[in-house]
Order: structure tokens, then C-alpha cells, then sequence
């Protein structure tokens, strides 16, 4: 765990998938008022503050999703998410582009996955994590599977194990007046 703790201290971006990792995978087709169908998901609310305190002491976060979707789009502005990239099955030259943009080095970046499509971000970045529910082959390229599934707090613990390991989380305690 040192080995995690030592590359999780060195994070200022932290960037995921979004089905299956600020989801549980579900997608609901909903009828609209229209009569058309729409698209929702459902998103962890404590995922969504964790991601928020990310913005608060400065490491940056976004997505890169293969899917197009309003929610997710609205969920990643509630969140503070600095970087927003849809429709996008090839995800390193996304990748590529935040970097260049933000001029963070891919040792200081994390990424999140649950899917093979995932596993080529892992190699170009500093610390690489799957969801508790990942596929196989996924758990086995990350760094760190996080015990907690996708769409169910995988993301918070994500964030709080960045913040313990760059000695933010005792700040965030303080500040709430919680005793660790």
C-alpha cells in the first residue's frame, strides 16, 4: 500500500469513466413528454461532494466517457468537474489533449475504470484504479481496486484516499468539525 500512498501523494488530476464508475452501468430509457425516449442514469451523492473537495484543495477532475449524455454533462458541473469529454471510444488522445492543456505530467494524473476500452489509460498515468466491480482483466492492469463498486462510492474512496495520502483529509475534517 506504501507503493499507492507514494503515487497518490503525487496527484493533481484525477479523471474517470463514467458508466459503471460514477454509475452502477444502468442506463434508463425514459419516455419524455414528447412521446421520444430519453436517457437517464443515476450518479452517488458522495461521490459528488468528494469530487467537489477534490476542486477545494486543488486537484482537478473530469471525465472521458464514450457515451453523450445530459446528465452526465449536468452531474460533472455539479461536481466542479474541470474537464468534460463525451463520445469519445478512443480516450487517449483525450487524454493527450487534457495534459497538453493543463500541463500536468502523466505521473500526476489517476484515472478510474471499469472496462477494457480503460486499460490503455492505465498505462500513461501515474496511478491507475478500477472499481470494485470492474471486469476482470481491468482489476488486473489497475494499481488499485477500490473495495466499493462503481456508482456506489468507488469514486468517494478514490478521493479520499488522494486527500489522506497528500495530508489534505484532516483539513476537510477540521473543517466540519469531525474528530479522525
Amino acid at each position: 500500500m506504501s507503493d499507492i500512498t507514494a503515487k497518490a501523494s503525487k496527484i493533481k488530476l484525477l479523471l474517470m469513466d463514467v458508466d459503471g464508475v460514477l454509475t452502477d452501468g444502468k442506463l434508463y430509457n425514459v419516455p419524455g413528454p414528447g412521446g421520444g425516449i430519453f436517457e437517464t442514469k443515476a450518479f452517488d451523492s458522495q461521490d459528488g461532494i468528494a469530487l467537489q473537495w477534490l476542486s477545494w484543495y486543488g486537484i482537478e477532475s473530469g471525465v472521458i466517457s464514450g457515451r453523450v449524455s445530459p446528465a452526465t454533462e449536468e452531474r460533472c458541473r455539479q461536481c466542479g468537474c474541470a474537464h468534460i469529454y463525451q463520445g469519445y471510444l478512443e480516450k487517449v488522445p483525450v487524454l493527450e489533449e487534457i495534459l497538453a492543456k493543463t500541463g500536468i505530467a502523466p505521473e500526476e494524473t489517476a484515472y478510474v475504470g471499469d472496462d477494457l476500452v480503460d486499460v490503455v489509460l492505465f498505462r500513461r498515468v501515474g496511478l491507475s484504479i478500477a472499481v470494485g466491480n470492474a471486469r476482470p482483466e481491468v482489476k488486473c492492469a489497475a494499481d488499485y481496486v477500490t473495495s466499493a463498486d462503481g456508482g456506489r462510492g468507488a469514486v468517494r474512496e478514490v478521493c479520499e484516499m488522494l486527500m489522506k495520502a497528500q495530508g489534505i483529509w484532516d483539513k476537510l475534517l477540521a473543517r466540519y468539525e469531525v474528530n479522525g
